[in-house]
């Protein structure tokens, strides 16, 4: 019989808390000079982050931060700027990564709905913040931190960390605030993401991708998102060396692989596409790996059967949120015959599909996922009523979060991913999922990237429209490409039109940008 949310609770109820600050300092006592991060030239070894953490920690208390403050940071990934992320949560301290692709108005909004008393930037993030200058000072008086160089107004690192106090004994609660993470804002205005420190050990001692002291972990997405933090906190709880990128290259990211005998990444759809496509790539050594995976968006059943079959070691999907609770993972290198599916639910995950009543749905039948598990966010900062609205409840009264996605259990238990609820397109009366379509235009050989979105129809509500990227060389009319999808397609589900573009909107993390391709559409 499966286990019931209760029976997971009672379960890990039981394992003690380990707190970040300890585990790294247990790392520190066992292998002092062995690595724990590099970025570029710079490496940063157990015992120097140790040291670098109590610095940040006491320069946070010098500054008047007590523990449960919120410390912003607004940084490419750098090794100051894991000092600064671990420090602050050395202090007590609520770590708050910022997106470095936001604008600086969104930056002050965010600021402000966190309640950050501290913020920390590099030199990229101090010039993006300019513009809204005068603000910052007259919210963070003598609390601006320069990571790197000399800012007017700004206090510079070295100088910060020079007025350091001495940090002694502090206590850590499950309970107490870890991070924020802001969402991406692509449905409405961005909100924080709390999480706990519970949550985040259990997190990362659970689900530990099979990392140990010897794996190399290389990450190339930005620290603001959980597909970074999640993998980096799982590898220093590991005591693994964890690699950044400051910017993702292909050739670079292929040339680090090789060079540091990299193990373990984690990496979003468009970054396997680059990688796979890059000159460089099946000439590069990477027989190290032991685990690739993949979060963010859905990846195509095509591409990952292509990176079975050139890439060495595993391959993990994870379907997931940053708000947790829906969770599935697909080991594709052990089931290659579901590639097609998201995997099954991970481990302490409870999964169910419901209609739009809520009624829980038999295996098979298509509806929204919802789910709860033990690596939930304990809610958006200071918005109860959209945490509540975020809630789906079962008959005993247990919150499980609602996913917005819609899918279905196959008969093997695996989740077949169809559309995000919003993105689904009812023409006629009937329903008509985007990702179907989106599939069949994307196996067109001159076809590179392809969205399809619902746009106003007098005869049938609204109707589906394909937006391509044509591959360099690729002569295909729309036309032609309409009605070769056509053919494929139920007759329900036919394209009304192609369009053409040179590229597709995607945030910094890959994922498409639908609400801005539908907003002109929907305008006229």
């Amino acid at each position: 019989m499966a286990e019931t949310v209760h029976d997971i609770r009672a379960r890990l109820g039981q394992q003690p808390f380990v707190d970040f600050p300890a585990l790294i300092a247990r790392h520190a006592k066992e292998r002092p000079q062995a690595p724990a991060f590099r970025c570029g030239a710079e490496e940063l070894g157990w015992a120097d982050l140790v040291r670098q953490m109590d610095r940040v920690a006491g320069a946070c208390l010098a500054s008047g931060l007590v523990a449960g403050d919120k410390v912003a940071l607004l940084s490419a990934p750098c090794l100051r700027a894991i000092e600064t992320f671990f420090g602050a949560v050395r202090a007590g301290c609520c770590i708050v990564p910022l997106a470095t692709s936001a604008t600086a108005e969104a930056l002050l909004g965010m600021l402000r709905d966190s309640d950050a008393r501290l913020l920390v930037a590099d030199a990229a993030g101090c010039e993006l913040l300019r513009t809204v200058e005068p603000a910052l000072r007259d919210a963070f008086a003598g609390r601006l931190v320069a990571l790197d160089g000399a800012t007017p107004g700004w206090a510079e690192w070295e100088a910060w960390l020079a007025r350091s106090l001495p940090v002694g004994t502090i206590e850590y609660g499950a309970d107490q605030p870890f991070n924020i993470i802001y969402s991406s804002g692509t449905t409405g205005h961005p909100k924080g993401i709390l999480h706990h420190h519970g949550m985040r050990a259990r997190q990362a001692m659970r689900r530990n991708f099979g990392l140990g002291p010897g794996s190399v972990m290389l990450l190339s997405t930005p620290l603001y998102s959980n597909t970074t933090l999640q993998p980096m906190l799982a590898t220093v709880a590991a005591g693994g060396l964890t690699l950044l990128m400051r910017k993702f290259d292909a050739g670079g990211y292929l040339d680090l692989c090789a060079e540091h005998k990299v193990t373990h990444t984690m990496l979003v759809p468009v970054q396997y596409q680059r990688l796979l496509a890059h000159e460089n790539f099946g000439r590069t050594d990477l027989s190290s790996f032991v685990l690739k995976q993949c979060t963010g968006a859905p990846l195509d059943a095509r591409l990952k059967a292509l990176i079975l079959e050139q890439w060495p070691g595993g391959l993990r999907e994870i379907y997931g949120m940053t708000e947790g609770g829906c969770s599935c993972v697909l080991d594709a290198h052990e089931y290659p015959h579901k590639l097609g599916t998201v995997g099954k639910p991970a481990a302490d995950h409870d999964m169910r599909i419901i209609d739009e009543d809520g009624r829980v749905l038999p295996q098979g039948e298509v509806g929204e996922i919802v789910g709860w598990s033990p690596y939930m966010m304990a809610g958006y900062y200071k918005q109860p009523e959209a945490t509540e609205a975020f809630y789906w409840r079962d008959e005993t009264g247990v919150a499980f979060h609602r996913s917005g996605d819609i899918g279905r259990f196959d008969e093997d238990g695996f989740l077949v991913l169809l559309d995000r609820k919003k993105d689904l397109i009812i023409s006629g009366g009937f329903n008509i999922y985007a990702t179907d379509l989106e599939s069949v235009t994307a196996s067109h050989p001159d076809v590179a990237d392809v969205a399809v979105i619902g746009i106003p129809s007098e005869q049938w509500g609204e109707t589906p429209l394909a937006l391509v990227v044509r591959k360099p060389g690729g002569t295909v009319d729309a036309e032609t490409l309409r009605e070769w999808v056509n053919a494929r397609v139920g007759r329900t589900q036919r394209l009304s039109a192609v369009e053409f573009r040179d590229e597709l909107p995607r945030s910094a993390l890959g994922k498409l940008l639908k609400r801005e391709l539908r907003e002109p559409y929907w305008k006229k």
